[in-house]
């Protein structure tokens, strides 16, 4: 059989105040006797006190100079009897052969000796100078009380008082009566009053489970289950809390388990890129590499042809700056994807840096018939000085190679808000719609005939991208009306510093 918590309390209670109430009832009741045989011996002994006086008082009043045992023989009886009307009690007195002399008990007769037994062994006690009694009869209501008569010459014999102590008894069972009735009263009391109390506690303990066996099923609390002050409100709060908890940590890692999604796939399309990347690299290596390969093999045929040997010499030159170009971007492209945080951010003067990189690329733009424009407006950027050189010389770079003969290359812009705006532009060959979503990817062309008769790779754009992207920038490929390309690029600015008064 199950019990629950509230019956458990209460039957707890029941029983605790049960135990308290016998051990009160025990300690007072044992108090009672005390006291009781307290108050006997005191009126025994003062009883014993009067009489050996006016046992002394006779003596010396009838015969002051007979034995003081003759006297006490002749006169035991009329001395017992007055002896039991001055104290109440009846008396016996005995000599020292234990005999009878006297008593005002009908059923003890003079000259008689006490039978062996309880009185005699308390008898010897008195005969030999102490106190002895003991209760006498089935529900012992009575005391036999023995104790020694002083003589003029020493002890005569001893004197017994028959005390009923029925009073004494009545009170006590009263009071044993009274303890029983109140402590089963109050322990009857107390166990109805426990109950109702406990209650409360048992609700709200069985709210705090119901409370605590929604959050299992993942029905989370809105509100705190009890409106308590004590232990069991603190508790619903700290349920209610760790409910909260546990809603925000399983959100967590649902939002977690979504990010690892999203990993995996973003996984699984960089492996396919990879794989794509992989095949176009090994294209467009072969292209030159084929070149050189068929140039070294016809020189090999015809060493001696002049012509030939010219027009190999241009072509392997061109096509070997061309691989070196494709190596150094794909390893700056694969550094980028593993060391971004080698870059170092620090303030550029955008505008000194573009004049610089202009300056580099004023040969080549002269060698395509291409004129350079730099209308850059006093700016700072936050940016690693290193990448921001590779970003404008990878845009110019196109700008010139894909120009038209007398075309401009130009970068203009400046500080807007927060941010520093630059635009890169060319009068040369414009790119299609279809092209805008690619243009930005790796290995890329929109005219691949043109791109290998320039040298160009497809890998510019996509450098440029990943290099802004680690400066916290971006690109995009603005939209122009008839020929020509324009590409916007946002760079973080330096904001500058408030001087203090």
């Amino acid at each position: 059989m199950k019990l629950g918590i509230r019956l458990k309390f209460t039957l707890f209670l029941a029983v605790l105040l049960l135990l308290s109430i016998g051990l009160l009832s025990a300690f007072v009741l044992r108090g009672i006797q005390g006291n009781q045989t307290a108050q006997i011996e005191d009126v025994l002994a003062r009883q014993t006190q009067l009489a050996n006086l006016r046992l002394r008082q006779e003596y010396y009043t009838e015969t002051p100079r007979e034995d003081g045992l003759v006297f006490y023989k002749r006169e035991g009886v009329r001395l017992a009897n007055e002896l039991a009307d001055l104290t109440g009690m009846p008396v016996t007195l005995y000599a020292r052969d234990r005999s009878v002399l006297g008593s005002s008990v009908r059923t003890v007769r003079a000259g008689l000796t006490e039978p062996e037994g309880a009185g005699t062994e308390s008898l010897d006690y008195a005969l030999a100078g102490s106190i002895a009694y003991f209760r006498q009869g089935a529900d012992g209501g009575t005391i036999l009380y023995f104790a020694p008569v002083e003589g003029p010459q020493g002890q005569l014999g001893a004197i017994r008082f028959d005390y009923p102590i029925d009073s004494y008894l009545s009170f006590y069972q009263a009071i044993r009566r009274l303890f029983l009735i109140v402590g089963g009263a109050v322990a009857a009391a107390a166990f109805l009053l426990g109950y109702a109390y406990y209650s409360r506690f048992a609700t709200a303990i069985l709210k705090l489970k119901a409370s605590a066996d929604r959050i299992r099923m993942g029905q989370f609390l809105t509100e705190e289950p009890l409106a308590r002050r004590d232990e069991l409100g603190e508790l619903g709060r700290g349920i209610t809390y760790m409910s909260g908890e546990i809603r925000r940590n399983m959100a967590g890692l649902e939002d977690e388990r979504s990010k690892l999604a999203q990993a995996v796939e973003r996984l699984q399309a960089l492996e396919h890129r990879q794989k794509q990347y992989i095949g176009n690299i090994s294209h467009e290596f072969k292209t030159p590499l084929t070149t050189i390969k068929a140039y070294t093999e016809l020189l090999g045929m015809y060493p001696d042809d002049p012509q030939l040997l010219g027009e190999a010499r241009v072509s392997i030159d061109k096509e070997a700056h061309r691989l070196y170009e494709m190596v150094e971007k794909v390893l700056r492209l694969s550094a980028l994807e593993r060391y971004d945080f080698e870059l170092e951010a620090s303030e550029v003067d955008a505008a000194a840096a573009l004049h610089d990189v202009a300056a580099r690329m004023r040969g080549k733009a002269e060698q395509f018939g291409v004129t350079l424009e730099i209308r850059v407006k006093p700016s700072t950027v936050w940016c690693d000085a290193e990448s921001f050189m590779h970003i404008f010389t990878n845009l110019l770079d196109n700008a010139i190679k894909y120009n038209r003969l007398g075309g401009t290359a130009k970068v203009e812009g400046g500080p807007v808000e927060e941010a520093v705006r630059l635009v890169v532009s060319s009068t040369g060959l414009s790119i299609p719609e279809e092209a805008r979503e690619k243009i930005f990817e790796p290995f890329y062309t929109v005219n691949k005939d043109r791109a290998r008769l320039s040298g160009g790779s497809g890998l510019g754009l996509s450098l440029v991208k990943r290099l802004l992207e680690a400066q916290g920038g971006r690109i995009e490929l603005l939209r122009t009306e008839g020929e020509g390309a324009s590409f916007e690029l946002i760079f973080p600015a330096v904001q500058p510093k408030l001087s203090a008064d």
